[in-house]
């Protein structure tokens, strides 16, 4: 009797501990090191359906499905933040992001001081600038943000990145909100009150040229407020995901020369839990078709811009490919 008994436990452990093991493969299947890129489905978290994210995504997607036999699905989203969440909720397994926003999801700060250090993503690679524009009235007399002490000052909307953009930008230059009248403002109210001259300057953290400053510049003279060499360092040494950038001239009307400002980049995260293989054919498919895109945004893509200004680690399967590239050394 006791024998039987005996057998009859072993059996049950046996079948548990298969039952367990089909049951950690069912909640990471993406882990296999086997499986290669057009054996995982993954879902792209993004933006609204009208906005830069989504129309990018859309394209690079529709690109790599046809092309390398990806299961890629672009999916509409809250944009950075809700795209970070969703990763570490495993909704979707990629998804595209500012990175001073990823960099705050990572340590903990900023948007992401009351959620906490969020760990479960990795970086794939940077795709295109998110330029942290500051326009003022052509006859405000403001040409650097020092000029913006004692001004009406949008910021954007309150708790937003923009807002933090902007505090980190005139922190460079020893100015705190309590030194500006600062406004809360979306980016087209932004635009309607510096036209009805309620306001002397606003903060914009979006791809230039931006509907709202192309539609001002038509009807109102701007001037875009320029960020100086050396507070541009210290912008860099205090927040190790700003890039230095140019607003060639001619973008918006009535400006007729380059402006030095500064911008966060789109950048393509991944979950953790997808396997090496399964990230390094990604990057390298994505990268690598870059030509094929039919986005605008696709022409400031290069493998340079796609490892630097990255303040979160890489995940491997991407780093092995921007190393065999030589973009890492």
């Amino acid at each position: 009797m006791k024998k039987k008994l005996a057998i009859v436990i072993s059996l049950i452990l046996v079948f548990a501990t298969l039952f367990c093991t089909a049951c950690g493969n069912n909640e990471k299947p993406d882990a296999d090191p086997a499986q290669g890129l057009s054996s995982v489905k993954i879902n792209i978290g993004t933006g609204g359906t009208t906005g830069t994210y989504y129309g990018f995504c859309n394209t690079v997607a529709t690109v790599l499905n046809e092309k390398v036999g990806s299961q890629l699905t672009v999916m509409s989203s809250g944009a950075s933040k809700a795209n970070i969440l969703d990763v570490d909720d495993g909704i979707v397994q990629m998804a595209i992001v500012q990175n001073d926003v990823m960099d705050y999801a990572y340590n903990g700060t900023s948007l992401f001081e009351k959620d906490g250090a969020i760990k479960s993503f990795s970086t794939l690679g940077a795709v295109y600038a998110e330029v942290c524009q500051v326009i003022a009235r052509a006859d405000s007399g403001i040409k650097t943000l020092a000029d913006l002490k004692g001004k009406k000052v949008s910021v954007g909307d309150s708790g937003s990145g923009v807002e933090f953009n902007a505090q980190q930008m005139l922190g460079a230059y020893d100015i705190t909100f309590e030194d500006i009248d600062k406004q809360n403002l979306s980016f087209q109210a932004s635009a309607d009150a510096l036209k009805d001259n309620k306001i002397d300057a606003f903060f914009c953290t979006a791809g230039a040229p931006t509907v709202a400053i192309t539609d001002l510049a038509t009807t109102t003279g701007i001037v875009i407020v320029e960020i100086d060499a050396e507070h541009l360092a210290q912008l860099q040494k205090d927040y190790g995901f700003y890039a230095e950038y140019t607003i060639p001239a001619g973008t918006y009307k009535g400006v007729d020369k380059d402006a030095k400002t500064v911008a966060v980049k789109a950048t393509f995260i991944v979950s953790n839990n997808l396997s090496e293989q399964v990230v390094y054919e990604l990057t390298k498919a994505i990268f690598e078709n870059k030509d094929e895109y039919t986005h605008d945004k696709a022409k400031e893509m290069s493998l340079e811009y796609a490892v630097s200004s990255i303040s979160v680690p890489f995940h491997p399967g991407a780093e092995k490919y921007f190393k065999e590239v030589g973009a890492i050394k």
